[in-house]
């Protein structure tokens, strides 16, 4: 994966005469700076996804560093196989919860059984068809599949509706005195179609702001 499944120049034009509102936003904000993550395999992404979960970037990252070092023969691409092979004790021995062992292992008999797609396999898919393969994973659920599609494949229109931060970043940037239901963000977003990924991202970014 190399690049946007979109022309970012493109959807903060689209954005800022759709909405008045959110093109001031863009404007106090700046250029948008939204960052891929690197992905070696649908698999990897998951992995790293499921242990990153309720925790600080530190503690995932020296927990994942941990789950590396138990295979010190693959410079950190791990696979299935060698998941499955790992008696339980030793991959929470890494700092993993019982929960996060599940979830890696539930993943990795799906990827080693065939039963989600490939990277490649995953970007010729849409977006409804990702999030209903990945959510079969035990531990992921919409949000992170959600996540998968904005931060891994670059899809230009995800709302992650259920994001307790971007709600309230809609609350705070539009002035309203209650987080708006999910129900009431997808009404609003509907706007920014087709390109709800770089409204959402401008949000966040407001937040962090204030």
């Amino acid at each position: 994966m190399t690049g946007f499944a979109f022309r970012p120049a493109a959807a903060v034009r689209h954005l800022k005469a759709a909405d008045p509102a959110l093109a001031e936003i863009i404007e106090r904000v700046g250029p948008f700076r939204m960052e891929l993550k690197a992905s070696r395999s649908l698999f990897g992404a998951l992995a790293e996804a499921i242990v990153y979960q309720q925790l600080s970037n530190k503690a995932a990252a020296t927990i994942y560093s941990r789950v590396e070092a138990l295979y010190p023969r693959t410079n950190g691409l791990f696979t299935p196989r060698h998941i499955l092979k790992t008696p339980d004790e030793r991959l929470r021995g890494c700092g993993l919860s019982r929960a996060k062992v599940l979830a890696v292992q539930d993943l990795a008999r799906r990827v080693a059984g065939g039963e989600l797609p490939t990277l490649d396999e995953a970007l010729a898919l849409d977006d409804a068809t990702v999030v209903e393969k990945l959510v079969q994973v035990r531990g992921i659920g919409r949000w992170s599949a959600e996540m998968f599609l904005m931060f891994r494949l670059g899809r230009p229109d995800v709302l992650p509706l259920d994001d307790y931060s971007l709600r309230k970043a809609y609350a705070k940037a539009f002035g309203k005195r209650k987080l708006p239901t999910p129900e009431a963000l997808a009404k609003a977003g509907e706007k920014w179609r087709p390109y709800r990924t770089v409204a959402s991202w401008y949000l966040w970014r407001a937040l962090e702001q204030t």
